[in-house]
């Protein structure tokens, strides 16, 4: 099996409509119109397939999805019930098996060992293989036999066997997915279920960051041979100490290692976005790739230009679109968090 990079050719995109109202609180209502923007413009480059919580919550995304003016014939809506919309998270991962047919890992989720209400979200994947008719594999661990809990948010592949991810979300005691499994046994699962050749692990996540560690917030590929990393220059901003780890480890992986050679690439951060006193897992690094598109979030700062210039000198074939995204990371993730792609069959 082969976990392909975002940027090969999708089946389609798939979101859940937010309905939650703990993950926004206060502005739940504002989101929608987040949402339907956001499937607007995906609409136009792929398929979109969402998932409604209830008939209600379907009722009212037709209403948005209709107001934005979004593609019908891109648009397929299902009635399934889930706790959260992450379905980066929660949502199986695609890969391609020996034949090119694609199938679905249906990892465990646990609301990243964090919240008591998962329940729902973990019987996604099942539903996604009924409507797609994919085959659905679930991994579980050599050592015990139990699912293995892992994020899509956590990991980020080239497509030709590199893989980042963060030791701070799988290898610290806070938020523990998989009790006792040991970074030789997480590079085991990458290898066997993802077609890992090399595991590049980087630190920590941003600051804010409530899954404490998902690598797409700090480092993402672009290109087999190019990633882009988060730096904050700001030596008083306690993101610079994290990222500038992140870029070290990763220029030694590049110069050391058979991951190498990297391009590397800064991407900046926005200002801090500050809600009630917390501060927000706020990053461009949370794009999502799909078929000729990267949607990136925007936070009303001078930093977006710069980081949309960077990201369409990297991807010249891709549009580049920014989403406004500072009542969206109100819920502790943005774009990437909530899409999670289907690939294309290859042949």
């Amino acid at each position: 099996m082969r976990m392909p990079a975002e940027w090969e050719p999708h089946r389609a995109t798939w979101i859940a409509w937010p309905h939650h109202e703990p993950d926004w609180p206060g502005k739940l209502a504002a989101i929608p119109w987040v949402y339907a923007e956001i499937a607007r413009v995906l609409a136009e480059h792929e398929p979109l397939e969402i998932l409604c919580h209830s008939r209600d919550v379907m009722a009212g995304a037709r209403v948005s999805l209709e107001a934005h003016g979004v593609r019908r014939d891109r648009l397929t809506l299902h009635v399934v019930p889930t706790d959260r919309v992450w379905l980066r998270d929660s949502a199986p991962i695609g890969v391609i098996g020996d034949n090119g047919d694609v199938v679905l890992l249906d990892w465990a989720f646990n609301a990243w060992a964090k919240y008591p209400n998962w329940q729902q979200d973990m019987e996604v994947g099942t539903a996604m293989a009924r409507f797609t008719r994919l085959r659905l594999e679930t991994p579980a661990r050599a050592d015990t036999g139990e699912r293995i809990v892992l994020e899509g948010g956590g990991i980020d592949v080239n497509g030709q066997g590199l893989l980042l991810v963060t030791e701070e979300w799988l290898l610290s005691d806070v938020q523990v997915r998989n009790p006792g499994l040991t970074r030789a046994g997480y590079e085991q699962i990458f290898r066997e279920w993802l077609g890992i050749r090399q595991t590049i692990w980087l630190g920590e996540g941003c600051v804010g960051d409530d899954t404490h560690g998902h690598v797409d917030d700090v480092a993402r590929f672009v290109a087999p041979d190019i990633v882009v990393v988060a730096v904050e220059d700001d030596p008083s901003d306690e993101n610079h100490r994290r990222t500038m780890d992140n870029l070290r480890r990763l220029q030694h992986a590049s110069e050391t290692s058979g991951a190498g050679p990297l391009r590397l690439v800064k991407l900046p951060f926005p200002r801090p976005v500050i809600m009630d006193g917390m501060r927000l897992p706020a990053s461009y690094c949370n794009f999502y790739v799909a078929n000729g598109l990267v949607l990136v979030p925007t936070f009303n700062d001078p930093q977006d230009r710069i980081a949309l210039n960077t990201l369409a000198e990297l991807m010249p074939r891709h549009r580049v679109i920014g989403i406004h995204a500072v009542d969206l990371v109100w819920g502790l993730g943005t774009i990437h968090c909530l899409t999670q792609q289907e690939p294309a069959r290859q042949s």
